[in-house]
């Protein structure tokens, strides 16, 4: 059998055609009827592999037969991110011009490790992460680069940092067997994201080079501590040479105080950088731009546009005010990447720990236009309505509490019923016993919320407490959907309560 015989190559356009509009139906019927699916899978573990086959197929498959095992095995097993009622974590969307420069970036399947391996890749992700820098209000000086996710971001920050120490000579000689070189501390708040930490594993100066820094009464990073604590490594032989403040921790969302921050870093020459992964977004809002100030001075950013600007994950803005220490830290051309165009263009390659980069400023530029900067500022003030409307309904029912600020679109809160809280009055020596309690009540509501499929929240923990988290972030997500959720947990908080606290609960009225 010649070569023009044999049936190999891609799918015939024809099917491709086929399948193409039968799964843009599916995407929108599944935008469209959200509520088909529970937004928490309700499988067990091992049930989705169990279902599937043990080897790889030998021989083709149609579609059919895919698209239906997608139907009967897959979905039942997804987790709705996409949902208008996930409202845990921080919510996300993939918007439909999103999901349809998703689409486009996987037909065109290039690779934008250098200007001439897609021009238009490296080009426009230089024009939209300008058109996101001007929304959000930071100086022209911000130059940026789209990676997958914050924490490689953030990773890509230290890393900068611990290049910007010129005099160790870290990219040449490394950090280990060097004893002529002190130990590098890192600071971050006792809030700040887990990726802080991982990256000071991966750049060498392990959990012990990361100091973290107390928090305020609304868990900001405590800027006099910070002073003290530099100072006190200073004296103990340590090098300090980086902090990372936080614009909407995880937990609670607190904003970090970074102007004092900023000071105490250019004072001491510290390296600051900025991870408002989820909280930037908020900024391209003019009533909330006040929530970056500061940022201005630092040396490094991060907002994650697939948390809060409707951009389906992953893409991650990083922004860096010294652009050459970043590329000094990374930059290494073999022969084989070497071009003519040389200094005059910028080679994204130079400037992160990845060759292979998606073209993800496609589904950047889609967003940007289809929804323009006033449809984001609109849609995200939405978000920090129905998130003060649901901080309402907390604070003015007696049986819950809030428990840190809320100063964008998620809200910390427990059910604790007043009876509870008049009985702590009258018996403060009860107050290790309740606390258990409610920490054991809210956990059980939790749960029970999310088992009904109908909401997907999340928790946190504070000062020993186990809060709920409600977070709102969703394109779709409207009152009703922020309404059913505070009716869950009304209703199952007083079921629970009444199943729970006559074993559970030993103290009585009587003290």
């Amino acid at each position: 059998m010649s070569r023009s015989q044999t049936h190999l190559g891609d799918m015939n356009l024809k099917d491709f055609r086929k399948y193409g509009y039968r799964a843009i139906d599916w995407i929108a019927n599944y935008l469209a009827n959200p509520d088909k699916y529970p937004v928490l899978a309700q499988v067990k573990p091992g049930q989705i592999r169990e279902a599937l086959p043990k080897s790889p197929p030998e021989n083709p498959e149609t579609m059919d037969s895919i698209l239906k095992d997608l139907d009967q095995i897959i979905v039942p097993g997804i987790t709705h991110w996409n949902h208008p009622a996930f409202f845990a974590y921080f919510s996300l969307t993939g918007s439909v011009p999103g999901i349809l420069g998703e689409l486009l970036s996987a037909a065109f399947n290039v690779n934008a490790m250098l200007w001439k391996t897609s021009p238009a890749a490296t080009e426009l992700e230089q024009v939209v992460l300008d058109w996101l820098r001007q929304m959000l209000g930071l100086p022209a000086d911000f130059q940026g680069i789209i990676y997958d996710t914050a924490s490689i971001s953030s990773l890509h920050a230290m890393t900068a940092a611990r290049e910007a120490l010129a005099d160790l000579k870290v990219r040449e000689e490394g950090l280990a067997g060097r004893s002529e070189i002190p130990r590098l501390r890192l600071y971050t708040s006792e809030q700040a994201h887990s990726s802080i930490e991982k990256g000071a594993i991966l750049i060498g100066i392990g959990q012990r080079g990361v100091r973290k820094i107390p928090v305020d009464n609304e868990f900001r990073m405590d800027p006099a501590a910070l002073r003290h604590a530099i100072e006190e490594d200073t004296r103990s032989g340590w090098r300090p040479f980086c902090v990372a403040a936080t614009v909407g921790t995880t937990s609670t969302t607190s904003i970090d105080p970074v102007p004092e921050i900023a000071e105490i870093c250019k004072e001491k020459g510290l390296w600051l950088h900025v991870d408002a992964a989820y909280g930037g977004a908020a900024a391209i809002l003019p009533e909330m731009r006040h929530v970056l100030d500061g940022c201005e001075r630092a040396d490094s950013i991060v907002v994650n546009p697939h948390k809060w600007l409707f951009t389906p994950i992953d893409a991650s803005a990083f922004y860096c005010r010294r652009p050459d220490t970043l590329r000094r830290a990374f930059s290494l051309v073999p022969e084989y990447l070497r071009t003519s165009e040389g200094e005059t263009v910028r080679n994204y390659m130079d400037y992160g720990i990845q060759l292979g980069r998606r073209f993800r400023a496609l589904k950047l530029w889609m967003i940007f236009r289809y929804f323009g900067h006033k449809g984001l500022a609109a849609r995200i003030r939405e978000h920090i309505g129905l998130a003060r409307q649901f901080t309402s309904w907390i604070d003015d029912d007696p049986d819950f509490e809030r428990l840190a600020p809320a100063p964008f679109s998620t809200v910390c809160f427990r059910a604790r019923p007043k009876d509870l809280a008049d009985l702590l009055e009258k018996s403060p020596k009860a107050a290790d016993e309740i606390e258990r309690y409610l920490n054991s009540l809210n956990e059980a509501l939790l749960e029970a919320v999310n088992a009904t499929g109908l909401a997907y929240l999340s928790h946190t923990r504070l000062r020993d407490r186990f809060v709920i988290r409600l977070a709102i972030g969703n394109i779709r997500t409207t009152e009703s959907y922020v309404s059913r959720a505070w009716k869950l947990l009304r209703d199952h908080a007083r079921r629970l309560d009444k199943e729970f606290r006559p074993s559970a609960l030993r103290v009585h009225e009587d003290g």
